[in-house]
């Protein structure tokens, strides 16, 4: 162990010495006289051996890794990684498999990641076996996809031991929320995990991996308060595609009763403008047809990193909603942020997720109803129809005031469609709170729906001050109840679609049948279409990015089936849908 430094001053000026050594030294020569000359004789010896010795200068030069001669750098030649000496580099070619769980923001952090590796000298497989390095990004939301994540270690268990003694050995990684919320559990559970590192640790990625192959483990779970990864250009996984995810925000300051995300995503912070509106150019120029702005709660986005916006004021909130945390004035608003990527390029389609119902300002439902290629499609989480469990759930509103939102929205954005979020069997939820939650799908009815039982996750306020009371079994059969009105209700508002021509991009082959396309309409629901020779185009058939006019046949409550019309563009579809 090392031991604490204490300042001794002598003739020579200062230096450092291990505190302990200068004590004794101080003891033994005070003691071997025993009369006050020979103390201060003693003193004086002391302080000419502490100026002759070793300065802490030397100290440290003596600990520092040899230095490279000065050499001229080229040109573009970038600096390497400043805590990263050669020797600890990983060897060219190392070979990593990336795995992703969860929400679409996971999506967007595997690309960052594959960034910032790719940026390091690595190369990516879509072959376990062949892997040198195998990361997760993973999900935290709730048990059931944590264990889907323990379940997957012990498979690539089997696979690390299998491992040749001929080969590297094979290093995994657990990335994203579980590592921000399980970094101990993980570490120590069968030593299997070689990395650690939550959501904002991803440019130290390579030094965790350096760390790795010195047969430590290794890990990074701070949190930041301005991580936003603005500079780093995600590499799309998925080779022609025809959308794309753009972060424009992280991190979440609701604090909802029941969620994990602020504990694993920490506070919110929003990129700059300049650097989403640079990625979704890149991204246009890549022949990308539909984005989605992604953000916990994207549409409370705010970018500070402009003075002269600095003093505007804070936005008003939806009508009859609440927050938990003050409003911060200031800055560019989400407004904002959605006009100017819509006039980044007219033929792509704009999308944004997750929402929270308090932030929809009229001027995002005027640009949204305005605009050919923003989405008409909104989500906005409802959680519950009771307005009891809603406050238990510190959402900020009542049922009332969300009905009255939806409302104003299908008023201000015609033929506008809607998803939502629900939990099953919140503490406390009665089976009158449950019915309210069925009369409220069947009020508004969703085109789209996200619909779970309730997990308690450590950390939340519900953990530490409510409790979790409904049995297991009432959960699942209050969720099967939900799922059932869900259904019966978006089969009917799909239906209502049947005979109508709507705007699909095609998305590529159908699962089911090589002969059909799959693709989606604006509202965001699944439509299967036959891939057929289109009438205007006889020579060409409809392909992965293409706009086309389809006419429904018929619809379920998850998907709509239709016959091509025609190709088309986003703006010229306009006056057709």
């Amino acid at each position: 162990m090392l031991q604490p430094l204490k300042r001794v001053l002598g003739s020579a000026g200062m230096t450092w010495w291990p505190a302990s050594w200068a004590m004794r030294t101080e003891v033994r020569a005070g003691s071997s006289a025993g009369a006050q000359p020979g103390k201060k004789q003693g003193l004086q010896k002391l302080s000419a051996k502490l100026a002759a010795g070793p300065t802490l200068q030397q100290f440290l030069r003596a600990a520092s890794p040899p230095q490279e001669p000065p050499c001229e750098l080229t040109e573009g030649l970038e600096e390497p990684v400043p805590y990263l000496v050669p020797s600890t580099l990983p060897e060219a070619g190392r070979k990593v498999y990336l795995e992703t769980y969860g929400c679409q923001m996971n999506v967007n952090d595997t690309d960052v990641a594959w960034a910032i590796l790719q940026k390091n000298g690595y190369l990516r497989t879509k072959s376990l076996e062949e892997a040198d390095v195998i990361l997760l990004v993973t999900c935290s939301i709730r048990e059931k996809a944590e264990q889907a994540i323990w379940n997957r270690l012990q498979l690539l268990k089997a696979l690390k031991s299998k491992r040749r003694r001929t080969q590297s050995p094979l290093r995994i990684g657990i990335l994203g929320c579980m590592a921000e919320r399980l970094k101990e559990k993980i570490l120590h559970r069968e030593r299997l995990v070689d990395i650690v590192a939550g959501p904002d640790a991803y440019r130290d990625l390579p030094r965790l991996l350096a760390v790795a192959e010195s047969g430590q483990q290794a890990a990074n779970v701070l949190l930041s308060l301005d991580e936003t990864y603005a500079d780093v250009l995600p590499v799309q996984t998925s080779l022609n595609a025809t959308s794309a995810f753009v972060s424009v925000m992280r991190g979440c300051d609701n604090m909802c009763s029941y969620c994990i995300v602020p504990f694993t995503r920490g506070h919110e912070r929003s990129r700059p403008i300049a650097s989403i509106l640079q990625e979704v150019k890149m991204l246009s120029d890549q022949g990308v047809k539909e984005v989605t702005l992604l953000g916990q709660n994207v549409n409370s986005f705010q970018d500070t990193s402009e003075v002269q916006f600095c003093s505007a004021a804070a936005p008003s909130l939806s009508r009859g909603f609440s927050t938990v945390y003050k409003a911060k004035p200031g800055g560019l608003r989400f407004s904002h942020l959605l006009d100017q990527v819509s006039r980044i390029d007219p033929e792509i389609r704009i999308r944004f997720t997750s929402s929270h119902p308090k932030d929809f300002p009229d001027e995002v439902l005027q640009l949204i109803q305005e605009r050919h290629n923003i989405c008409k499609q909104l989500h906005l989480p409802a959680q519950s129809g009771s307005t009891r469990i809603l406050q238990a759930m510190r959402r900020g509103y009542t049922r009332e005031a969300y009905l009255e939102l939806v409302h104003h929205v299908r008023d201000s954005i015609p033929g506008v469609s809607l998803s939502s979020d629900f939990i099953a069997g919140f503490c406390g939820e009665t089976e009158e709170d449950h019915q309210q939650t069925l009369s409220l799908l069947r009020e508004v009815g969703y085109n789209v729906g996200f619909l779970f039982a309730y997990s308690m996750r450590q950390k939340t306020q519900a953990y530490h001050r409510l409790q979790d009371d409904v049995p297991t079994e009432v959960k699942h059969q209050r969720l099967k109840e939900l799922i059932s009105v869900f259904r019966e209700e978006a089969a009917r508002v799909n239906g209502a679609l049947v005979g109508c021509t709507q705007l699909v991009l095609v998305e590529g082959p159908s699962k089911r049948s090589a002969s059909e396309l799959s693709g989606r309409n604006d509202g965001n629901t699944k439509v299967i279409i036959a891939n057929r020779e289109l009438e205007d185009r006889a020579a060409a058939r409809a392909q992965p990015g293409d706009y086309v006019l389809v006419k429904i046949t018929s619809a379920s409550s998850q998907t709509l089936r239709g016959v091509l019309l025609r190709h088309t563009t986003l703006q010229e579809s306009a006056v057709y849908c």
